[in-house]
């Protein structure tokens, strides 16, 4: 069933949208603040050589740094300033947002509202810093031991100082990227973090097109496995608009109150339970612990003895776990599900819920308040987990077959596909959000007008 805000946006007349100034500012802003994020994709890190990394690059597909390239957009096979994107953020995030729900302390700064989350966003922002520090020292090291042992040159003078300059770098890079992306939601349209997530994914897909196009021009690829993957692009982006809109809506009756004219009236309203609660962070924890083995592999090159147990371990792993084989496949369906159910767990807690309830006079329609509302929301919340469970499994899964049976050498992930699509749904409700209150507020002004003429 649509909501009144649906009803009303399926007939806003977007004639009206050159009227609205301050939408076209806040769309124009958001379009020069991706630009820059774009240009700063392409400015190299000091003391590299851009053109010896993208021999590297080659070497290092199909890891785990392969996922995180293509959500920075390709700025870390290029060694940009911003190679790490804003995945440390995303990760601090998470972080911190599953330590409130499960560390007492952090769950009391949760409840104080606008600031206890200044605090919960403060904390975050130092995680994010850690983070960034690691990962570009790491980043860093990596880079230096791998170069030396392929005798390609990627790092001009190595050493301590390329090190420290490195990992200075990649956090103002990640920090300024925060920021753009806090200037985007205050000022321009949308979520600005999953703006320049999203943007970095769409920059990657004129690529994969071109490629795709001009192997069938040159005949290394058929025809057919062409409109396949098309075919199967469209169905999933389908697929994905209708499930990620779909909800359970939970009637919630509240108490009669006596009206203005005395007559006794129950108000109602709808709990709404999205299918798919846990988003895309499933697929992403599943895809980088089955990626690390493979990852670990390539970054030690020569230096792993196959004859040692350790190295008889990676080499296995990285024999069972290429993206598309079978065990690959199992083991990635069944972290997503997993994710899926423990994130769930994490996001929502019913037994907070029916406290919520039960304060504020509500319940469900035949379900008695507190505790057997906790059971109900809990027995809902696990059945249609489990039908975005396996439709996560279904979209991540599907392309890394299709990529596996056709031998395609391209990079074109369901988790890609999945934050493109939520980003685009939620800045287009955002946009529409302004031209319903740009329309009441042309009704607000007739009715003005009106008001004094009489």
């Amino acid at each position: 069933m649509a909501s009144r805000a649906d009803n009303l946006a399926s007939t806003l007349n977007f004639g009206n949208f050159a009227k609205a100034t301050e939408l076209r500012q806040r769309i124009w802003f958001t379009i020069g603040a991706l630009i820059v994020f774009r240009f700063l994709s392409f400015v190299p890190l000091p003391g590299v050589n851009p053109s010896a990394l993208r021999n590297l690059a080659e070497m290092g597909r199909g890891g785990v740094l392969d996922l995180f390239n293509t959500f920075s957009g390709g700025s870390l096979e290029r060694m940009s300033l911003i190679a790490l994107g804003v995945m440390p953020y995303i990760t601090a995030s998470i972080v911190v947002q599953m330590a409130s729900a499960l560390h007492p302390t952090l769950a009391a700064l949760k409840k104080e509202g606008a600031s206890g989350r200044q605090k919960l966003n403060q904390y975050t922002r130092y995680g994010t810093v850690f983070l960034c520090a690691i990962q570009g020292y790491f980043l860093a090291v990596g880079l230096e031991g791998f170069a030396s042992q392929q005798g390609i040159g990627a790092v001009v003078q190595p050493g301590y100082m390329f090190r420290i300059g490195a990992v200075i770098s990649l956090v103002g890079g990640t920090m300024f990227l925060l920021w753009l992306g806090e200037q985007i939601t205050s000022r321009g349209i949308g979520n600005g973090v999953s703006l320049i997530i999203m943007a970095g994914i769409v920059a990657q897909f004129p690529t994969f097109a071109a490629n795709l196009f001009e192997g069938g021009r040159t005949g290394s690829i058929s025809a057919t496995i062409i409109v396949v993957f098309v075919i199967m692009v469209i169905a999933l982006i389908l697929l994905i608009s209708f499930v990620e809109r779909a909800q359970r809506r939970l009637l919630i009756q509240y108490p009669k109150r006596a009206t203005q004219q005395g007559v006794m009236q129950a108000d109602r309203s709808h709990l709404p339970l999205k299918l798919n609660t846990a988003g895309v962070i499933p697929p992403i924890f599943a895809s980088s612990l089955l990626l690390l083995p493979l990852t670990i592999s390539q970054f030690a090159g020569n230096s792993v003895d196959t004859e040692s147990g350790f190295g008889n371990v990676i080499v296995t792993l990285n024999q069972y776990l290429q993206p598309g084989a079978p065990i690959y496949m199992a083991l990635y369906g069944a972290g997503i599900i997993f994710f899926c159910f423990f994130y769930t767990a994490v996001v929502f807690n019913p037994e907070e819920q029916a406290e919520n309830l039960k304060k504020a006079g509500g319940f469900i329609p035949g379900i008695r308040p507190g505790k057997r509302t906790s059971d109900y929301l809990e027995y809902v919340l696990t059945r249609i987990t489990v039908v975005g469970a396996l439709y996560l499994a279904l979209v991540c899964m599907l392309p890394e077959w299709v990529i596996r049976q056709t031998g395609v050498p391209l990079f074109l992930g369901g988790t890609s596909l999945l934050i493109v699509v939520n980003v685009t749904v939620d800045t287009i409700s955002q946009i529409q959000s302004h031209l319903i209150a740009h329309q009441y507020g042309d009704l607000i002004k007739k009715a003005k007008l009106k008001g004094r003429m009489r």
